[in-house]
């Protein structure tokens, strides 16, 4: 669970840790800033939707939590979609769904019809977007990707930058109707970005030949053994699974306090742009603190123990939920604003990472797809739930805190169950883990060396058989020179002896000569 998966790619390709991929980078960090942006921006017209359609917190409260649980839920989906069609189309599709939810939602008349249209369709178009492009960043990126991962997140705290104050302007102006129906046409910037995301193909082979066997191999492959569309393979993995109860765990509170903190601001007497500011303080804490983070984590120290980093954020956030829930003024808010922008930073650009050191690039999308479907339930739970607290209470301390707990029992969780659990073997050497990189990573980057080696090998066999080949034909045609030459030695002595032949013989034995010489021919043959 501490250590780097190598990322090569489903087809055996090694990540470029660049070139292309920072255009992938860029789709991610706008997919990224919508899916998690979006929810908590939504919440800038739940005292409209209050008035409009007479209902209670806990029921907007609903209009999040599902899309966020169609944002996780619809994850085994996504990996059967991406695996059979791959990550551009699904995610172009899914653009055209985000966008068209939003547009429904505006013609609403009743809080169950923004349900199904904000919450389900677009959050389902969300979720089209967002883990295809965390694919296609894990495949992009294997070095470098500790920091392409905290790039990719600051795409939140950068949406919510920009789409809280923007969000107060289209209320204000043109109403919670004209607001969504704005906001679905900046959701078709996801199929945008859906068309950056360039498959990776492997370099050009040299020799045709090479390229035609490995053609056949690949198209040979699929008959043999076809990959599953939806890997369970990962629940045998402990690590895996400590991840996914913990992450469970975490999800009940790590989006109430975002989401509930512009209504206590205005709780407390505030004004609404000044309250939904509150937000934008947030974003920008986060927008610095999750690529810091990234880089951080990148280090040749931290990365193989980023577990524990995740759990440090995690302890930390749940912290800050705890003390946050005291606050009596809106300083107090900023303060804790501040610093949980800070945590939540840390949790969103490690969450993924420490996923992908767990299980690689291979099955990386499949796990990814399972333990959002598990992170969906707690979703369905925590928003909500926190909306009836608050209407029992009438006091948001007791949501704060309720939040803090669930954070810091999932940080206590991941960061026990990996120490007693996942230990490293005595006999292993510290320096396999020096730049993150463990022994059975080092076992796969050296097999497309050997397979080199053997083919060299088998070549090189080859040629000496046939050059072995080629020096014995040559043998036998020198031989056979050989014996020609002494027949005709043996031939012309028997010829020159005149005990044993005759002057007839010596002439017909020098018949046959004539046609090799012409110049030895007689008179009548020149002329």
């Amino acid at each position: 669970m501490g250590g780097v998966a190598l990322d090569d790619g489903p087809t055996g390709v090694k990540a470029p840790d660049g070139g292309w991929g920072w255009a992938v980078l860029t789709g991610c960090f706008v997919i990224t800033g919508f899916s998690y942006a979006f929810p908590k921006a939504v919440s800038v017209f739940f005292k409209d939707l209050i008035k409009e359609f007479g209902v209670g917190y806990s029921d907007t409260a609903w209009i999040s939590s599902i899309l966020l649980a169609m944002l996780y839920g619809t994850g085994p989906l996504c990996s059967v979609l991406v695996n059979r069609f791959g990550c551009r189309p699904v995610m172009m599709v899914g653009g055209l769904f985000a966008s068209l939810g939003m547009i429904l939602a505006s013609m609403s008349t009743s809080i169950m019809h923004i349900y199904l249209s904000t919450g389900v369709i677009t959050g389902l178009g969300l979720a089209l977007n967002f883990q295809p492009s965390l694919i296609m960043l894990n495949r992009y990126f294997s070095e470098k990707r500790p920091l392409a991962n905290g790039l990719a997140a600051a795409g939140s705290p950068v949406a919510l930058c920009c789409l809280s104050p923007l969000g107060q302007v289209l209320q204000y102006k043109y109403g919670w109707r004209g607001g969504f129906l704005i906001l679905g046409g900046l959701l078709l910037n996801c199929c945008a970005c859906g068309a950056l995301m360039r498959p990776l193909k492997g370099p050009p082979k040299k020799n045709d030949l090479q390229l035609e066997e490995i053609e056949e191999k690949e198209v040979e492959k699929p008959r043999t053994k076809s990959k599953p569309l939806l890997d369970f393979t990962v629940f045998k993995d402990k690590g895996f699974l400590i991840y996914t109860v913990a992450a469970s765990i975490m999800v009940l509170g790590l989006f109430v306090p975002p989401v509930f903190v512009v209504s206590y601001a205005k709780e407390l007497g505030n004004e609404d742009t000044k309250s939904a500011l509150l937000l934008t303080i947030l974003g920008f804490i986060d927008m610095f603190a999750r690529p810091t983070c990234g880089i951080i984590a990148g280090m040749k120290w931290v990365r193989p123990r980023v577990v524990y980093m995740l759990s440090f954020a995690m302890l930390f956030n749940g912290c800050t939920d705890l003390v946050g829930s005291q606050s009596k003024d809106y300083p107090a808010l900023v303060v804790f604003c501040i610093f949980f922008g800070i945590s939540y930073g840390m949790v969103g650009a490690l969450q993924f990472e420490v996923l992908m050191a767990i299980v690689g690039t291979e099955k990386f999308s499949s796990a990814i797809g399972l333990v959002l479907l598990m992170e969906a339930i707690a979703v369905l739970v925590g928003p909500p739930g926190a909306g009836r607290l608050l209407d029992a209470t009438k006091n948001y301390m007791y949501v704060f805190l309720l939040a803090g707990v669930e954070v810091v029992i999932a940080a206590v969780v991941l960061a026990t169950c990996n120490f007693l659990f996942i230990k490293r073997r005595p006999s292993e050497p510290t320096a396999e883990l020096e730049n993150g990189t463990v022994a059975a990573e080092m076992q796969q980057l050296r097999k497309p060396a050997e397979d080199d080696e053997e083919e060299e090998e088998e070549e090189k066999g080859e040629m000496e058989g046939k050059e072995k080949e080629e020096a014995a034909r040559a043998r036998e045609v020198v031989e056979n020179a050989k014996e020609d030459v002494e027949d005709t030695e043996k031939k012309g002595n028997e010829a020159i002896n005149p005990e044993k032949v005759d002057s007839k013989e010596v002439e017909h034995l020098k018949e046959p000569e004539q046609p090799n010489g012409a110049l030895l021919a007689g008179p009548e043959t020149c002329l």
